[in-house]
């Protein structure tokens, strides 16, 4: 991101009181993580995001709606790994009352949280799972990329959860979506018991997370965090990646993604998955048109294969956006 106005940082209010909720154990771990990059990593995620916005091509060109909000007085910075993906500035910060986001026309999306389903690129007439759906900013995006064709299951845990999504699904337009409503661990299960014989082309996992690549969205994870709330998300998440990857098809793709910056949540998942089911799964190399900093290999008393170095880690200094992490899986044949 090479636009002065989208580099620019404005802190957080009262920045100081929050950096004085980092527990001590955090900033140790973040130290040894980072080193000499610790106090940019604090700056930006105690830092505004810049407001972003994904075009939502099934009811509008992307030209069509650049010069709609242009003409309401909005300056539009392309998101380099998205064609679809702007960031937005503008007198207006109210982007979500336009009239346009209520006919559905764009989707207002953080321009990391693009990055998955630009990954798992799902095609027109695919099978499709996205495992932990809500609120749909993903699955939405799925769906466009496929043309509203083909079929995507749209999983999430709770009711309360899938209000959101039913909303979204309906403003943006879907109609190739099949919600459900279950743990992600017990699908495979669910579909066994009814005998179905249902396999995904391509299956997202964008799995429930500690957040720590969001704290510039939700400073209070910074009072929240703790190891063992790390330790068992991190077991939770290898319960959500076996899942799904027993209802990939052979030659099918995974993509796991997180909005953490914890090794024992994104590389230590992913690897645990390689060790388990070391002939049948590879990992792939992600091409993006982004700043990326290297995957950890090693963290404590972790260490994480070779293959590692393939997956996509950000941090929120590296484009000024949300971290994230992400993988793309091939099953074999």
């Amino acid at each position: 991101m090479t636009t002065t106005v989208l580099n620019k940082l404005t802190p957080l209010p009262d920045i100081e009181k929050f950096k004085s909720t980092i527990k001590k154990d955090f900033e140790q771990r973040y130290r040894h993580l980072l080193g000499n990059n610790y106090d940019d990593f604090i700056n930006y995620s105690l830092s505004y995001l810049n407001k972003s916005i994904r075009v939502n091509t099934l009811k509008i060109a992307v030209a069509e709606l650049k010069e709609r909000l242009q003409q309401q007085g909005f300056t539009l910075y392309q998101v380099p790994w998205c064609k679809e993906g702007f960031w937005v500035k503008g007198e207006r910060t109210d982007l979500g009352n336009l009239v346009e986001h209520t006919l559905g026309y764009f989707y207002v999306q953080e321009a990391a949280s693009m990055i998955p389903a630009v990954v798992l690129q799902p095609q027109p007439g695919e099978v499709v799972l996205d495992l932990c759906a809500s609120p749909g900013s993903k699955t939405t995006q799925m769906a466009a990329m496929m043309g509203n064709t083909g079929i995507i299951v749209a999983n999430d845990i709770s009711g309360d959860r899938m209000k959101p999504l039913g909303i979204n699904l309906q403003r943006i337009g879907i109609l190739n979506v099949v919600e459900s409503q279950a743990r992600g661990q017990q699908l495979h299960a669910l579909l066994e018991k009814g005998q179905s014989k249902t396999r995904f082309d391509k299956i997202l996992v964008d799995a429930p997370c500690s957040g720590t690549g969001t704290i510039r969205k939700s400073p209070e994870t910074l009072k929240i965090w703790n190891p063992l709330m790390v330790r068992r998300l991190a077991s939770q998440q290898k319960a959500l990646i076996e899942t799904a990857f027993s209802l990939l098809k052979p030659d099918g793709t995974l993509v796991y993604s997180t909005c953490s910056v914890e090794p024992e949540e994104n590389e230590g998942v992913v690897d645990w998955l390689l060790q388990k089911y070391a002939k049948e799964v590879s990992v792939e190399e992600i091409k993006l048109d982004i700043s990326r900093s290297s995957p950890v290999l090693e963290f404590g008393k972790s260490s994480y294969g070779s293959e590692m170095k393939k997956c996509l880690r950000i941090w929120p200094q590296d484009n000024n956006t949300e971290g994230f992490f992400v993988a793309r899986i091939r099953k074999s044949e």
